[in-house]
């Protein structure tokens, strides 16, 4: 079986730069143990973790100015981890979560490709209930909602593991199910707020989708309801 080809660049935040190892394209694939195969992933969807989309791009950009304090941070379904890399160079309290299998070798490698502390992570999915993630303050994502199913089981592994007081900011391609997922995280008790990027110079192609915002606890700061 053919050895993975990998890509090497820089991401630049202002003066900061994230150095990251990726995937070549999303032609590759090396599943030599089966081990993804047994989890349910495809050969066809296998290589996605691996390379750098841009809903992964505008989320990084908009967390790179955000105020995260003490709030413990978890990245759900982080597939390269851009902003889980950014965060840990900022010194935030931040946690990884994905399915692959191959998710955790990468995050870790680029870590230390750019001097930094390895980043806590568990592979989870969204079904199961007894990862020992905890709760958390602020839960971030990028790019998550590929089927309808995917709505249901988000907002619940989301409310799994938010604590009472919670903010999440999911950036959606626009992929037609942000209004289900609204729904949904409303349910549980979620304030919802859209916006576009300010601005996208940073990527190849105008970005058609938005950046939502959901707190529980704290409604005053979501006045601008998903339309």
């Amino acid at each position: 079986m053919t050895e993975l080809r990998l890509s090497y660049q820089t991401v630049e935040f202002g003066k900061t730069d994230i150095h990251l190892c990726t995937l070549r394209n999303t032609q590759e694939f090396h599943d030599p143990e089966s081990i993804a195969e047994n989890l349910g992933i495809s050969s066809a969807s296998w290589p996605l973790f691996g390379v750098l989309w841009p809903s992964s791009l505008v989320l990084a950009h908009f967390m790179m100015d955000f105020e995260t304090g003490s709030k413990r941070i978890l990245e759900v379904g982080c597939g390269i981890g851009l902003s889980s890399l950014l965060l840990n160079k900022q010194q935030a309290d931040i946690t990884a979560t994905d399915y692959h299998p191959e998710v955790n070798g990468f995050l870790q490698r680029n870590a230390t490709l750019n001097n930094d502390r390895a980043i806590p992570f568990e592979q989870s999915d969204w079904v199961s209930c007894d990862d020992s993630l905890g709760l958390f303050d602020l839960i971030i994502g990028s790019d998550l909602l590929y089927e309808d199913s995917h709505v249901e089981l988000l907002a619940g592994f989301i409310d799994r593991h938010a604590k009472a007081h919670c903010e999440v900011i999911i950036v959606d391609p626009g992929r037609g199910r942000k209004n289900k997922l609204k729904q949904r995280m409303e349910n549980f008790g979620f304030a919802a707020a859209q916006h576009k990027p300010l601005q996208t110079d940073y990527l190849a192609k105008a970005f058609k989708g938005h950046i939502l915002s959901f707190v529980r606890g704290e409604p005053d700061k979501a006045d601008q309801a998903i339309e």
